[in-house]
């Protein structure tokens, strides 16, 4: 059965910002072959696309808080579109090691931090970051890689399940039982992170998750300024409706500004559809 992605992001600089420090990427993954020379007389030989692998979504959110976000998260997205097409071969394989291919997509992100690291320590900002949240679909599996607090949401089956874990300080309580997540919510520490690219705060961590994606699912990468101030509940409300990702990514935008706009808004939105 044939698969259609209906995919879109947007940004959005919200109501309180002076810059934009987010970035997102979406792609497709195929394989190709640029022709030098041949004996062919037609040019539509000189470039040859083979048949769809993958799509690559990719959300980070540069630290506002630090100079160099936007310097940041931009080196963040760059460094994955390097390796993704110089180094790693897993969208050429349909049934890849799952294995390998976990320990590769968490070396992407290692790769990410040590570069914005880098270049935080040249550049004298030495505490220059940004969260970084990847989905890879090879369908029909999702496999989602993560630091910060950037999230990740699959709708599926009228639920909407929150496929990233925030890397909060605030968030580390609650899972300590420390504090409430009511508490957490309200508390200074729900803005500081202690696991993101480029910010050492103790040994960083690229979280990983998969799990198998289904014909009418959406999945959704955002950042925090989305999730701010649009719950949980209006979100999956956007998502139900059948419209364009274009739509409900303008529609979960627009509702986050409609709610203070506080901070920099980015939404990726994509559905996974039959016909």
């Amino acid at each position: 059965m044939p698969l259609f992605i209906d995919s879109h992001g947007a940004t959005d600089i919200g109501k309180v910002r002076s810059e934009n420090q987010d970035q997102f990427l979406i792609s497709d993954l195929k394989k190709s072959m640029s022709i030098n020379q041949t004996s062919l007389t037609t040019e539509d030989y000189m470039t040859l696309t083979g048949d769809y692998q993958g799509k690559l979504l990719l959300v980070a959110d540069g630290m506002g808080g630090h100079a160099g976000g936007k310097e940041a998260s931009k080196l963040a997205i760059e460094t994955i579109v390097g390796y993704a097409l110089n180094t790693l071969p897993w969208f050429f394989s349909l049934d890849p090691n799952k294995e390998k291919l976990k320990e590769q997509l968490k070396k992407s992100l290692e790769l990410c931090h040590n570069n914005v690291e880098a270049a935080g320590k040249s550049s004298g900002q030495r505490k220059m970051g940004t969260t970084l949240t990847m989905a890879y679909v090879l369908w029909p599996t999702l496999y989602v890689i993560h630091a910060g607090d950037s999230r990740c949401y699959l709708y599926h089956s009228s639920d909407l399940d929150q496929m990233t874990t925030d890397h909060t300080v605030a968030n580390k309580l609650v899972e300590e039982g420390v504090m409430s997540q009511k508490e957490a919510e309200e508390s200074r520490f729900n803005d500081v992170l202690h696991n993101a690219i480029g910010v050492k705060s103790g040994k960083f961590i690229a979280e990983f998750s998969q799990i198998k994606l289904n014909f009418g699912d959406t999945l959704l990468l955002c950042s925090d300024g989305l999730t701010k101030h649009v719950t949980k509940e209006r979100i999956a409300q956007f998502l139900k409706t059948n419209t364009s990702a274009e739509y409900t990514c303008q529609k979960l935008i627009d509702a986050a500004n409609a709610e203070g706009g506080t901070d920099n808004i980015t939404a990726v939105v994509a559905r996974f559809n039959n016909q």
